[in-house]
């Protein structure tokens, strides 16, 4: 007898409906085909012990198993379940059911329990796409795949649960989960706040702008400055996240298990990767391409401490995605993308001793020191990080102050208050949604400057010996300043503060 059972499988952040057809057929055998990976052949011993230990039994007969399309290479053990119940089914130790219109997806342990998957959001989603009504997952995916509306989602934490949901004698009952109300009622709160920073007035204001512009940022301080501090507090200050960016967010999360009884993310990620990472770990790839740290971050920050410790080879993947905020991993047989557009966040000590610029601990660094510590970090790299900030220590008498800064949340409102001129001004450009975003010709149309605000930004690259790649970046971060002030045009002050924020773009800065 034949039976057709649905599943699905995930390449990027995107799923394919796949057909699992068992034949059961006078013989002996287990034949299973369609480019299955190990994990999937050694379903079989999974699902006979698993039948076995639930009062059923795996039929000794010729079994065929193929996974249409066949040219498609399968992988991962989640395929158990829906091969488990097409067997059940072909062998009529099961009513027959009507599949056409179910997914089924999960992993069986031997005793007949299920286990989570990866990628249970854009496997129903696309079970949506393609009309399917109703979708079968592990218990802990249950709330990740109930965010799409429309698809009637079950939970099942065992194979005898679904067994008897198909005979009629439990049914069980789908979750149901409205996502846009979830999203509406969550009110996010910082755990970490601005307000227990002392000082450092100057570089929380470099970080405000940063937010605000979505503009990637370089720390420069000596050990002990608060450099580390200061980053895991930036996401708190970040605007909060539309549904469209929730649910790609999830998305990607859910492809590498990491969304598993979360449901709808709403906070922005924040990931720091220790600088021994491997190239693969942070902008993705492997046998079977799994996203990296860069796209974890998506639509979040990404915390590198300690920058030149990382190997250069690894900063140098991260160009074309920090330029394009996608990332692609080309393979022979096929070509994978990840959305990366994150704000960047690099801490760095200003010399390999740490204090080198630091009049209270100038250090013994010689200047071919200092040049070939610089040198880790390539030109191309830096000209993508908008603002460069030195970050001085606190001086006793700050430390020892009691009064509370500027909370977060304040810091917030004045930051969402400029991204929402931002999307008003862009609202007629596809793909820029803030001013880090924009182009040569979008800095034309919306960074002109009158004759006082062009005549400083001339004399300060002439007399602070600024780099040409220097310019475009002073003009951004400018404009996100006066979108702070909410002025239309950018004036002269603007310019000046806008300046300042690029350190190293100073020729003669470890002099």
């Amino acid at each position: 007898m034949l039976v057709k059972v649905f599943g699905s499988a995930v390449f990027g952040i995107d799923a394919t409906t796949i057909t699992i057809e068992v034949n059961i057929d006078k013989g002996i055998g287990y034949h299973l085909v369609g480019l299955p990976d190990n994990a999937i052949k050694e379903s079989s011993h999974r699902i006979a012990a698993a039948l076995k230990n639930t009062g059923y039994q795996l039929p000794g007969k010729k079994i065929t198993i193929n996974m249409a399309p066949a040219d498609l290479r399968k992988e991962g053990s989640a395929y158990d379940l829906p091969i488990a119940i097409g067997i059940l089914s072909a062998s009529k130790q099961i009513k027959t059911h009507d599949f056409s219109r179910s997914v089924i997806m999960g992993e069986l342990s031997l005793d007949g329990g299920v286990h989570a998957i990866k990628g249970a959001l854009p496997i129903a989603l696309k079970a949506k796409e393609e009309g399917f009504e109703e979708i079968y997952l592990p218990y802990e995916n249950e709330k990740e795949a109930a965010i799409v509306s429309g698809l009637r989602v079950y939970g099942i934490k065992n194979i005898r649960e679904l067994i008897n949901h198909f005979e009629g004698i439990e049914i069980l009952e789908p979750v149901i989960l409205d996502s846009g109300k979830l999203f509406d009622e969550h009110q996010e709160v910082a755990e970490l706040d601005f307000e227990e920073v002392k000082g450092q007035e100057s570089i929380k204001r470099a970080m405000e702008i940063a937010a605000a512009g979505g503009h990637n940022i370089l720390l420069i301080g000596p050990p002990g400055s608060g450099k580390t501090m200061l980053a895991k507090r930036l996401s708190g200050i970040l605007p909060p996240m539309t549904l469209e960016e929730a649910l790609e967010t999830t998305k990607i999360h859910s492809v590498v298990g990491k969304a598993n009884n979360v449901g709808l993310i709403r906070t922005r990620p924040f990931r720091s990767p220790h600088h021994t990472a491997s190239s693969v770990a942070l902008v993705g790839g492997g046998s079977y391409p799994q996203p990296g740290e860069i796209s974890l971050a998506h639509n979040g920050v990404l915390f590198l401490d300690e920058l030149p410790e990382f190997k250069r080879e690894v900063l140098e993947v991260m160009r074309q995605p920090l330029e394009d905020r996608e990332v692609t991993i080309s393979r022979a047989k096929f070509t994978i993308s990840y959305p990366s557009s994150f704000m960047l966040v690099a801490s760095m000590n200003p010399s390999p001793g740490g204090y080198f610029y630091d009049p209270q601990n100038p250090g013994n660094t010689t200047p071919q020191e200092m040049q070939r510590y610089l040198s880790k970090i390539s030109g191309p790299l830096l000209d993508r990080i908008d603002i460069h900030i030195e970050v001085n220590p606190v001086p006793f008498e700050k430390l020892s102050d009691t009064t509370l800064s500027e909370k977060s949340s304040v810091i917030r409102n004045r930051v969402i208050a400029a991204r929402k001129i931002q999307s008003e001004r862009y609202v007629k450009t596809p793909g820029i949604h803030y001013n880090a975003q924009m182009s040569v010709k979008q800095l034309r149309i919306h960074c002109r400057l009158a004759d006082d605000s062009l005549l400083l930004l001339k004399n300060a690259m002439e007399r602070l010996n600024l780099s040409a790649r220097a310019y475009d970046r002073i003009l951004k971060v400018a404009r996100t300043i006066a979108d702070l002030s909410a002025a239309e045009m950018i004036e002269p002050s603007h310019i000046a503060e806008a300046i300042q924020y690029r350190s190293l773009d100073r020729e003669g800065w470890n002099a």
